[in-house]
């Protein structure tokens, strides 16, 4: 599909990265950030489940006898809580241990995208940019954490309001964590690069919300990583690289 086919909704670009992400020459690319995310994954639903099954055990243990009807309605708002919680430390784990891969996966598209070899990339790049690219990731929770906080309390306090602003920010989150790659691959600034999303809002809003919902499916979200990636870098070099490049 032509790039111009993409030009107008955001959200398309999810259907670009998974195109891109499987393709050859990029794809070998795609399958470390893959490797590491399914492999945290399990490790972690291993975990959750082991000392949740545990926490329910001993939670129901100390429950007088004739409360122990309760197991039943203990277990869901467990499980859920746990799913939650475990659905936001894990990709936030996942991307900064996967973020010099997805940094040279973004690369990769890029060149494939243009023709032209971004200046100082490649394996060695990578290797050599790791303490940056770490505390790029860095850079972002410390702008996540708080605004995450003030809109949680949104969510809580003011119905269906504070859930549109919810779904919106979780879309922004997932905005600025992948398309992020591509604008540190050449130096730009975290600040421009927000300045740069927020020019093309509509379009960096409606993709970051579709990578939301389909990061919280179940198995899809293995994937979703290098596909948003891809998808993102792809947004880059249609309409944010000429204003951001020298």
């Amino acid at each position: 599909m032509p790039p111009a086919a993409y030009s107008e909704f955001g959200a398309s670009y999810v259907a670009r990265g998974f195109e891109l992400a499987f393709q050859k020459g990029v794809r070998r690319y795609a399958l470390i950030p893959l490797s590491i995310n399914i492999v945290l994954f399990s490790v972690a639903i291993y975990f959750i489940f082991h000392y949740t099954a545990l926490w329910v055990a001993d939670l129901v243990a100390w429950l007088p006898q004739w409360l122990q009807w309760l197991e039943i309605i203990i277990w869901p708002l467990i499980i859920i809580g746990v799913l939650l919680l475990f659905a936001l430390t894990f990709t936030s784990v996942a991307n900064i241990i996967a973020s010099p891969f997805n940094s040279l996966l973004a690369e990769k598209v890029e060149e494939r995208l243009t023709g032209v070899t971004v200046p100082g990339g490649g394996v060695a790049g990578m290797i050599k940019d790791i303490p940056r690219t770490l505390g790029r990731e860095m850079q972002k929770l410390v702008y996540f954490i708080p605004r995450t906080l003030g809109f949680l309390l949104l969510l809580v306090f003011i119905p269906v309001v504070g859930q549109i602003l919810w779904i919106l920010w979780g879309g922004w989150m997932m905005t600025i964590q992948y398309a992020d790659y591509a604008f540190d691959n050449h130096k730009v600034p975290f600040r421009a690069m927000r300045t740069s999303l927020h020019n093309h809002q509509g379009k960096s809003l409606s993709f970051g919300v579709v990578v939301a919902f389909l990061a919280s499916v179940p198995v899809i979200n293995l994937i979703m990583i290098p596909i948003a990636v891809c998808g993102s870098t792809a947004m880059w070099v249609d309409h944010m690289r000429e204003q951001n490049l020298p």
